[in-house]
């Protein structure tokens, strides 16, 4: 279950996500759940990106695991 947060808002930023929210057809609160929701995902996929890069890079540079990764195959490919 979700917990109720408080936040202040400058009148400016306010007044700027109201109207976002009443383009959209949606209240304030609901604009804010989305927005905060994208930055969660955008989140989570910018930090499983930079752990593939840094696999990526580990087995670039550690002849081991450049070996092991050979070893390994691709997944689904057959032949």
């Amino acid at each position: 279950m979700s917990a109720p947060i408080s936040i202040r808002l400058d009148p400016d930023v306010r007044e700027t996500l109201e109207a976002e929210a009443r383009t959209m057809g949606i209240g304030l609160s609901s604009y804010l759940r989305q927005l905060a929701a994208k930055a969660a995902s955008d989140a989570k996929r910018a930090r499983i990106r930079a752990g593939s890069a840094a696999v990526a890079a580990h087995i670039a540079e550690d002849r081991a695991a450049w070996s092991f990764m050979e070893d390994w195959g691709t997944p689904g490919a057959e032949g």
